[in-house]
């Protein structure tokens, strides 16, 4: 098991690539802190989960991402219970696509806030608890655009070109304190909102990815598993592109 016994706390972990990277972690010994939006999703998550894994190490938790005071008090309780916190997944996320020419201030910081505020805030609610276990690992999700843009929607991207630069500069000064932080950038991936979309939608985009399919949740939750993981002791500051090599 990769991360046997490790404490973990994913964002966004209700649905999507964040489930799939609970049940990940689940399966590779981890015990998991699911945090999500809102009191009923996070149970239904849990529901679901523990009905495929009763012995599941897995409880959850909704702060509010875009409070620190609220991340701090809910994540120092995970520490006061299980004595230490050994990852983090940046997960929690939010996308729009409108046109720049009908954007709002509103509709730039609801993206804005979770993409990147909650990231801050989480990342700095566990930074004392790492610190004094001179161990840890921060993951944060990126994703394609970062690399590549996208034709609107021009908070998303932003986002996460903020979150790459964040994921770096991060790195850089927690390395001393044996603390790694890394992202994963994924691209088109089979989620909800994907499989929603039409076949006449679909089959373009899947014939714009060389290696001619769509990602999978757990493609990108085996990546944070191998990240988070002592397999990948000597990498930090990485952006580690789950994509089947597309570009835009």
């Amino acid at each position: 098991m990769l991360l046997k016994d490790k404490v973990a706390i994913i964002t966004g972990g209700t649905r999507g690539i964040g489930k799939a990277t609970v049940k990940e972690f689940l399966k590779e010994g981890a015990k998991v802190i699911l945090a999500g939006s809102r009191e009923e999703t996070v149970n239904k998550a849990l529901k679901e989960i523990k009905a495929d894994n009763p012995d599941a190490k897995v409880e959850g938790v909704y702060p509010n991402l875009k409070d620190y005071n609220s991340v701090k008090e809910c994540f120092d309780k995970i520490k006061e219970k299980y004595g230490r916190i050994d990852i983090l997944v940046n997960n929690a996320g939010v996308s729009a696509s409108e046109p720049f020419s009908t954007y709002t201030q509103e509709m730039f910081e609801k993206v804005i806030d979770i993409n990147i505020v909650a990231v801050f805030n989480c990342s700095r609610a566990v930074y004392d608890t790492m610190v004094e276990q001179k161990s840890g690992c921060i993951l944060n999700t990126s994703s394609m655009v970062s690399r590549d843009a996208q034709p609107s929607g021009i908070a998303y991207p932003t986002s996460k070109f903020a979150v790459n630069g964040f994921t770096l500069a991060l790195a850089r000064e927690l390395a001393p304190y044996g603390i790694r932080v890394n992202a994963v950038a994924p691209g088109i991936t089979n989620t909800d909102m994907v499989s929603a979309l039409s076949d006449e939608m679909i089959k373009p985009l899947i014939n714009a990815i060389p290696l001619k399919r769509l990602g999978e949740p757990e493609d990108i939750a085996q990546a944070f598993a191998f990240l988070a993981s002592e397999k990948a002791s000597y990498i930090s500051g990485q952006v580690l592109h789950v994509d089947g090599l597309m570009r835009v």
